[in-house]
């Protein structure tokens, strides 16, 4: 996806709440990458739409993402800022 190889590290669960209640809980995919010109990481999870398909997500670990829990946070922001 990102055009360079990648090692898979871990898988973390992820509960993202707000405000009390849950807004998103899966397993986050972590991979190292090898060859990106300006991320090392890569946080990747899949999860159903309402259509009943299936959506990819990839976050590159670039500055805030540090972490699956963080990338997991910027995926959210960014589709909410979409669907503003």
């Amino acid at each position: 996806m990102h055009g360079c190889d990648s090692a898979h590290v871990q898988s973390v669960p992820i509960t993202e709440r707000f405000q009390g209640k849950i807004v998103w809980q899966g397993t986050v995919e972590v991979f190292d990458l090898h060859g990106h010109a300006t991320a090392g990481r890569c946080y990747a999870w899949s999860h159903s739409k309402d259509d009943g398909g299936e959506r990819y997500v990839a976050v590159l670990g670039v500055p805030p993402v540090d972490s699956a829990q963080r990338a997991v946070q910027a995926a959210i922001v960014a589709e909410a800022k979409k669907n503003c």
